[in-house]
């Protein structure tokens, strides 16, 4: 069974270079899998509803409304005002207001997409309006919507917990200090190249712009808090907090600052729908080809023959490093997840490798794809937004990889940086 799914494998691949839908591809190279080995090709689709059958994945479509009510309550517009009150004065103030307002709306969509696109355009037309060069402004924007996939709710976090079959509560702690660590790293960066390059600095508001724009967006501020003291304090779980978010998001749309109308509802409810589509396949798709995969034994064969060739802890995580690296460049995070992880995920354990710290590693690699040249989703959103070229803006953003990379290195190099808030919050 293991040659004639390395053989299917092949096929699959090619039929991905090809062009032939990722989804499409892993649900036909699993039936063909089945139909192989003698089994009754039934078992496909039951492996496929199965793969869905789990309470903590519910949260991911309640995660993906919250993201789409708050950024058609135009919520992002009172987070950016805040922000640029609060950090418009420093040199370059405008570009830290952006990486604040993403570490803040990070807490809230819980996707690079959804924060690029939602306070991106908001962020970029600041910029430039300031004097800051469009691809720099993009770049910085781009950069920073990464950490909405660190950041706790995060929907890559939640498919990797669900997939894994670890605590989510715990990836989404182990998320925390990564996150804050990506956001004041962009931070430094800033201020070093503000001072080279001259970016503006603009005078300060004054305490009562700075009241204002408090007063005004104190509600859209405090869903993070909401979302996150409710999860960590054991008020609700994981997947109860996506219900409480959206349900918030709802509140705050409708009733506190009346943006939402019934059409925006309709297109909100659509763009969920389309969204959490996408997604659901991918994992159903997944499910059933792990479930091949299991059942041929790779993940039992690859797992001791990397350890064996490998040897060193260090070195596996520095090889998966530039692996998925690359592989990010290229797949979708979450299809690339829901690939990898029955394959890297029992070799990690066989190294001894805390499973939070691989978690939050692998997705912060496959993230970093994102918005790294020759193909990167937030890339082309935020080049589109700033009105740059493609290739204008796949140079600009490499300096910005650099302190995101140093991030990355630290949480490789040292486990407690992922693991001391999960073990002081949630102990096994």
């Amino acid at each position: 069974m293991t040659t004639l799914m390395i053989e299917i494998g092949a096929l699959w691949l090619l039929a991905i270079l090809s062009g032939l839908p990722l989804f499409a591809a892993m649900g036909l190279a699993a039936l063909a899998f089945v139909a192989l080995s003698g089994l009754s090709p039934s078992i496909v689709p039951q492996k496929m509803v199965q793969a869905m059958n789990s309470f903590p994945i519910v949260a991911a479509p309640l995660f993906i409304l919250m993201g789409n009510l708050l950024g058609a309550a135009r919520i992002t517009d009172r987070i950016v005002r805040f922000a640029t009150a609060v950090m418009g004065s420093l040199r370059g103030g405008y570009a830290q207001a952006s990486i604040l307002s993403s570490l803040i709306f990070a807490g809230m969509a819980g996707s690079a997409v959804a924060d690029a696109a939602g306070t991106g355009a908001v962020e970029i037309r600041a910029m430039k309006r300031a004097g800051y060069r469009p691809e720099t402004a993009a770049s910085i924007t781009a950069s920073a919507a990464t950490i909405g996939a660190i950041v706790p709710p995060s929907l890559p976090i939640v498919i990797f917990g669900v997939t894994s079959d670890i605590s989510v509560g715990r990836l989404f702690l182990a998320g925390c200090v990564p996150g804050l660590m990506m956001a004041a790293s962009l931070m430094v960066m800033v201020a070093v190249i503000g001072r080279r390059q001259g970016f503006p600095k603009q005078r300060f508001p004054g305490w009562r712009e700075l009241w204002l724009s408090l007063r005004d967006g104190i509600f859209a501020l405090l869903t993070p808090v909401i979302l996150l003291s409710g999860m960590f304090s054991g008020l609700f779980t994981p997947t109860e907090a996506a219900a409480v978010a959206s349900t918030y998001a709802l509140f705050l749309g409708l009733v506190v600052y009346r943006t939402l109308t019934p059409a925006d509802l309709f297109r909100v409810a659509v763009e969920t729908v389309e969204t959490v589509g996408v997604v659901a396949v991918l994992v159903m798709a997944a499910g059933a080809l792990g479930w091949c995969m299991s059942l041929s034994r790779i993940p039992q064969t690859v797992a001791p023959a990397m350890v064996a060739s490998i040897g060193s802890p260090l070195m596996f995580l520095l090889i998966c490093n530039v692996m998925l690296l690359v592989v990010g460049c290229f797949m979708e995070t979450l299809a690339a997840l829901l690939i990898l992880i029955p394959i890297l995920m029992p070799a990690a354990h066989s190294f001894g490798i805390p499973p939070v710290q691989f978690g939050i590693m692998m997705i912060f690699n496959l993230i970093l794809g994102t918005i790294h040249p020759p193909i990167g989703v937030v890339l082309f959103i935020t080049s589109r937004i700033a009105e740059i070229s493609f290739e204008t803006m796949s140079r600009a953003v490499l300096p910005w990889l650099v302190p995101l990379l140093v991030v990355l290195a630290m949480i490789t190099l040292w486990p407690p940086l992922t693991t001391f808030l999960p073990d002081l919050v949630m102990p096994r």
